[in-house]
């Protein structure tokens, strides 16, 4: 039985995306700086476009399957796909912001968790969510840089939201008991991303039977996990067909790289520094293609 056909990618198809990884860090870092007390969401998105704008690259989330927006904002109970609006942000808000850009044919996609009016003014438990979300994709990053499948990835994934939730269950009174600290959302994951945005192969968040296909130098790879803070991984979609939210109204967040597996290593084109720091408590350090 076949595998599902991966783009691997050239040398020069990844210093490309490279291009269109560092245009997707903009602008989540100009919609970072729009996570104000008072701003509406569709600000939040305005920020984001116009880095992307100003960049001479594309959205290519705008218009996406009918994605009216630029960058997808969600607030608190919304885990992912929040559409830009008339919402208006508050200090505390726990915000995961979500985008990307092509340029030259390529596609760049990440997402970051930020917290309006600053750390200061968010819970210690949306604080914690966010540290877990975001330790849980640099433990899949780092575990792509030597797998030799896919789906080590999610495994890793999953062991550090079990090691680092349960730590934080027990560290924390925090009331009823939960079974792993944070619910780790499992129907949405992912995926290949090359000339298109969203490609093969999946990428999962969580240790499965199958392994997925082999990992060869070229394959570029979106590691996503997701998590909310109440333990539970119930959610729903509403009725603008887009915005996931958590059934039980608890918060979320969500953290997202793009990242290239190469003949010299790994590089995360997304990140400004390549995933030096993500990847130093790993023993892991990035390798560009520049030069």
């Amino acid at each position: 039985m076949f595998g599902p056909r991966l783009e691997l990618k050239t040398p020069a198809q990844i210093t490309t995306m490279r291009k269109a990884g560092l245009v997707t860090r903009a602008a989540l870092e100009a919609a970072r700086a729009a996570c104000v007390p008072g701003a509406t969401t569709a600000d939040v998105d305005a920020a984001g476009a116009r880095a992307i704008a100003e960049a001479g690259a594309r959205s290519n989330f705008k218009g996406y399957h009918g994605f009216p927006g630029t960058l997808c904002v969600s607030v608190n109970e919304e885990i992912v796909h929040g559409i830009p609006g008339d919402r208006v942000l508050e200090a505390g808000d726990i915000v995961s912001i979500d985008g990307g850009a092509i340029v030259g044919g390529f596609h760049g996609d990440s997402a970051m968790t930020v917290f309006v009016g600053g750390e200061e003014a968010a819970s210690a438990e949306d604080r914690q969510l966010s540290r877990v979300t975001e330790a849980a994709m640099w433990a899949g990053i780092a575990a792509f840089a030597t797998a030799t499948r896919v789906g080590e990835i999610g495994a890793a994934i999953e062991e550090t939201v079990d090691d680092l939730g349960s730590a934080a269950a027990l560290s924390e009174s925090l009331g009823t008991q939960r079974s792993r600290g944070f619910g780790l959302i499992m129907e949405y994951t992912g995926h290949g991303i090359g000339s298109q945005m969203h490609m093969e192969p999946e990428v999962l968040n969580y240790a499965a039977k199958q392994l997925g296909p082999k990992i060869k130098p070229g394959l570029v790879l979106c590691i996503e996990p997701m998590l909310t803070a109440s333990g539970s991984a119930a959610s729903e979609v509403l009725d603008d067909d887009w915005t996931v939210v958590t059934k039980d109204g608890s918060h979320a967040s969500h953290w997202e790289h793009t990242v290239a597996r190469h003949s010299k290593g790994i590089w995360v084109l997304t990140a400004p520094d390549g995933g030096a720091a993500g990847l130093a408590p790993y023993g892991i350090t990035p390798a560009p293609l520049e030069g």
